[in-house]
């Protein structure tokens, strides 16, 4: 049985027939961005991320410049997640207090005054490790407790991490996708506030408020691009589960620079490939993805697309991939063993699979439509997002030290 290959794509022409995208001024109202970041800025320990560059890695593979924005280092918690996390209940707050005409300090937020306001709340999220370790993280900083769902194949590590964050953990038996819905349950019945970054019918402020507090990353990267004498960069490849970083990340240079934004390119696994499928479909809705989700890229192990999301990608998103495990597993080697002068990239699961991908697009005869539709050439200035770093120890040990999902003979490029 031959190995399956590297890259499945589809074209979204329905974005590039459209002028204009309403779903993105829904979720990304201009000015949210510099909010957002004027919120993060007061948390004690904030930092810029570092935008890294792959220089000798992009002349290898024929390309300008290869950008990582590397958020395996975002507030110790090794992952992006917590900026929206944390956005969303600052938004909760100040609409639970009424305040409309002015921002909250982080000071205030997390004061004794404000709590004695809001009283008792406990924040819940369903989460595969990352989101809900910065639920944790936020719901300790401002006083408040924190129950936490994951589901039966959430690793060890990944749980104990969120419980040094204060909340208590429940494991499901069953998805992803069925952590959502139980939390969301549980959530009716005993009063807890659902910080969720996946929407559906009647709840879609909190996602949305999730989507926004992302985009801190974004304007920092605008910056450092500056510096670095870009305007912009020319593609964005993001990897998605539910969508909302993807949503986030498009959207934003959506809103910057309209129809003359980055190419951009949505990258899921093989095992929940729920937008590639909606894609597919091409009637406009999102459709759930069937199986188990049985993927090593835990962050993206979701069935049911974000509706949100699902709209801003269907606006705005050129291409859709789909790809199998070992293309997350060449990502994190090659971050972890780069070309000589290029920085080491401590990258997991869910945040390889974008260099992976673009490595095999590049380097693989049978995908020259694929750069011909991307535009992909030597003047390109790609920007990928390092969403997580080893956040499951002993599964980075064995991919990376032991070669677990090796590219399989037919697909390797160096023998």
């Amino acid at each position: 049985m031959s190995a399956p290959f590297p890259v499945k794509w589809i074209e979204n022409k329905h974005a590039q027939a459209i002028e204009h995208s309403p779903a993105v001024d829904h979720v990304l109202p201009r000015g949210m961005s510099r909010q957002a970041r004027s919120f993060h800025r007061q948390i004690p320990g904030y930092r810029i991320s570092p935008l890294k560059s792959l220089s000798n890695l992009a002349l290898m593979l024929g390309v300008g410049g290869i950008w990582v924005k590397d958020e395996s280092v975002r507030l110790t918690l090794n992952s992006f997640k917590v900026l929206g996390g944390s956005f969303a209940m600052y938004q909760f707050v100040k609409s639970k207090l009424g305040i409309e005409d002015r921002e909250l300090s982080f000071a205030e937020l997390t004061s004794d005054a404000v709590r004695q306001q809001l009283g008792e709340i406990t924040f819940a999220a369903a989460t595969d490790g990352n989101h809900g370790r910065g639920v944790a993280w936020a719901a300790n900083a401002m006083g408040y407790r924190s129950v936490i769902y994951v589901h039966k194949y959430t690793s060890k590590a990944r749980i104990k991490a969120i419980e040094s964050n204060g909340a208590q953990v429940k494991v499901i038996d069953g998805t992803y996708d069925d952590a959502v819905r139980q939390v969301n349950l549980d959530a009716q019945q005993n009063g807890w506030q659902v910080i969720s970054d996946t929407s559906w019918e009647g709840y879609a402020d909190i996602p949305r408020w999730v989507m926004q507090g992302y985009t801190t990353m974004l304007s920092e990267a605008q910056e450092q691009f500056a510096a670095q004498g870009i305007i912009k960069p020319t593609h964005v490849f993001v990897q998605a589960g539910v969508g909302a970083l993807a949503a986030s990340a498009i959207g934003f240079y959506y809103q910057l620079f309209g129809q003359d934004k980055p190419v951009s390119v949505v990258v899921e696994p093989d095992a929940a490939a729920c937008l590639f499928r909606s894609a597919e479909i091409g009637d406009g809705q999102p459709h759930s993805f069937p199986g188990d989700l049985d993927t090593m890229m835990a962050g993206l192990a979701c069935g049911d697309p974000s509706p949100i999301a699902w709209r801003v990608l269907w606006d705005c998103a050129d291409a859709f991939l789909s790809c199998p495990e070992y293309v997350a597993a060449k990502g994190m080697r090659v971050y972890g063993v780069p070309l000589a002068g290029d920085p080491f990239i401590v990258s997991g699961e869910s945040g390889a699979v974008t260099l992976g991908a673009l490595m095999f697009i590049m380097e693989r005869p049978e995908l020259q439509d694929l750069r011909d539709l991307l535009r992909l050439d030597h003047n390109s200035q790609i920007l990928l997002i390092n969403s997580e770093g080893n956040t499951d120890p002993n599964h980075f040990r064995r991919v990376v030290w032991d070669g677990v999902e090796q590219v399989p003979g037919e697909y390797k490029e160096y023998n």
